[in-house]
């Protein structure tokens, strides 16, 4: 697929005014330009889940003064749309009108069709004579096209607490992504000082309290896009997303959440049906409440994107690793449903790639009993489990519904399945794996079955962050330890925040893994940490950097 030329967009009028503004204000980066917003669109334009004859696009508008997020005044309002082939506009490719107003928190999702296939599109919107920012989007190729190239940005836990979202603007400045894969805790649900960067908050949540109503999680969506960084990456590239725990409570599961108490929080149905509501809302995604958000794209004949939902048809967490519910086929992480749909996914000859949009690691992770207790305690906070003590599972991962996990490995194995890679984050680190058919054998028997690539996050805390230590020091005994217990982990970095960036071809499949310098710098660098690939045919990680 042709990359995006960032130039292009730029020459928007609406993104160019946007940029004088800027600089004669001396407050906000000129690369934040594609954030360009009118009064009237203050949360920028979005698009996402790309087919190869249409594409999601976004906004939302604030229509007087008092229709703020959450409030659920304001008058309903018509607003256009236009898409064209060049940024001028001047080849228009599709127009229309949609009507919006406070039963939807003034949001808008349309879905132009008829367009062509892996074709980039400028998009905008209009309301009461006020237009929004210029966006850019891109359409999947055709299907079974020969495809020589695919590029995505792949992100996950970004918590607006804990920093700036420098690694958006990094992927933003690129022009060479064709998606941006989010894995999931686009936004947490915690109160200002629950949970920030080193006990120090950065820049405090709105609204004051922890997200347990339908206006508090709109007005927390609403937050998040008025970040410019995160603003200018929705302008320029189109998303695909799942969810994960913290866009409705921690450790989410179908009946509950770690951080939900019943009754004192409200009803968890209500609670997880507001969340649900606003998110399919508030973000550029083919889900509205009633639906399933684990979804299919493809690229062509090279990829295929499956993404997961591992929250809503989750059994609870088992009470502790020794639990024998663990594996017990009566507990499901997917659902039947859901893993009939992947394993379907795993079979189909129409794409080459096979990539799994993963929210928790599948590789297994067996804990050494070597670590300190105080190392126990902070790799515990990290991975979100509450009973480590020295055994081999982490029960909110696939680790903690092993039978799921037999079938896919099964599946993979007994079928010769190739190419398979699962990209994951949810855990605040980097990570490069097999995923081995028996872990108790390998690397003996040689058999690995798939890969698996992990994202770290884009501000939410590392290892370093609980630990109170400097980055790269303590951290890296810890990150030897769990890879003399994990032969099948072969790169481990628990300390890093930023973002990585994924290059599929025919012969293999990379990811570049870029460290930030700190997350609570606004101008914070951005630095090449390290690069693994999936070479074709070979279910198997092996560095290249």
């Amino acid at each position: 697929m042709s990359p995006f030329n960032r130039r292009d967009l730029l020459r928007s009028a609406g993104v160019i005014a946007f940029a004088g503004a800027a600089a004669t204000a001396g407050t906000l980066p000129a690369r934040a330009a594609a954030s360009a917003t009118a009064a009237g669109f203050r949360h920028g334009v979005a698009s996402g889940d790309p087919l190869p004859s249409s594409v999601l696009l976004w906004t939302r508008i604030t229509p007087t003064p008092d229709a703020e997020p959450g409030s659920g005044v304001g008058p309903d309002v018509t607003v256009s749309w236009e898409v064209a082939e060049d940024s001028g506009f001047l080849r228009m490719a599709a127009r229309g009108s949609v009507r919006t107003g406070p039963a939807r928190d003034h949001t808008v999702k349309v879905i132009p069709g008829g367009l062509k296939p892996g074709t980039a599109y400028w998009y905008r919107f209009t309301a009461s004579g006020v237009t929004s920012a210029t966006g850019r989007t891109r359409t999947a190729p055709a299907a079974g096209a020969a495809v020589d190239r695919l590029r995505m940005g792949v992100v996950s836990c970004a918590n607006w607490q804990a920093g700036y979202f420098s690694a958006y603007r990094y992927l933003a400045d690129r022009g060479d992504l064709d998606v941006v894969l989010h894995l999931g805790d686009y936004l947490y649900e915690y109160a200002p000082g629950e949970y920030q960067a080193r006990d120090v908050v950065v820049r405090p949540h709105d609204p004051a309290v922890e997200m347990t109503t339908l206006s508090h999680y709109r007005r927390r969506h609403a937050q998040y896009k008025t970040d410019l960084d995160l603003q200018a990456l929705h302008a320029a590239v189109p998303f695909v997303v799942t969810w994960d725990d913290h866009e409705f409570a921690n450790d989410a599961w179908s009946g509950g959440a770690e951080n939900h108490t019943e009754g004192v929080e409200g009803a968890w149905a209500a609670r997880r049906d507001a969340s649900k509501q606003a998110y399919a809302e508030w973000m550029p995604v083919r889900f509205e409440p009633g639906g399933h958000i684990y979804r299919r794209f493809e690229f062509g004949a090279l990829a295929s994107i499956s993404m997961l939902d591992l929250r809503t048809y989750r059994s609870r967490q088992a009470s502790s690793v020794v639990d024998p519910a663990i594996g017990s086929p009566a507990r499901t992480l997917t659902g039947d449903a859901q893993m009939d749909w992947l394993l379907g996914g795993f079979s189909s000859p129409a794409t080459q790639w096979k990539l799994i949009g993963n929210p928790v690691m599948i590789a297994p992770v067996r804990f050494p009993s070597t670590l300190s207790a105080q190392e126990v305690g902070a790799v515990e906070q990290l991975l979100g489990t509450t009973a480590i003590d020295g055994v081999p599972y982490n029960v909110d991962q696939w680790d903690g519904y092993t039978a799921d996990r037999s079938r896919v490995i099964s599946h993979l194995r007994d079928n010769a399945i190739t190419d398979a890679v699962f990209l994951t984050g949810d855990i605040h680190s980097g990570w490069a794996c097999d995923v081995p058919a028996d872990p108790l054998t390998y690397p003996s028997n040689g058999a690995s079955v798939a890969a698996e690539l992990v994202c770290t996050s884009v501000t939410s805390d590392n290892l370093d962050d609980i630990l109170g230590t400097p980055p790269r020091t303590s951290s890296v005994a810890v990150e030897e330890a769990f890879k003399g217990a994990n032969p099948h982990v072969k790169y481990l970095d628990f300390d890093s925040h930023g973002f990585s960036v994924l290059e599929v071809t025919p012969g293999a499949l990379r990811m570049d893994w870029y460290v930030l310098s700190e997350r609570t710098n606004r101008a914070a660098t951005s630095t090449l940490s390290t690069s693994w690939q999936v070479a074709a045919g070979t279910q198997a990680v092996s560095r290249v950097l």
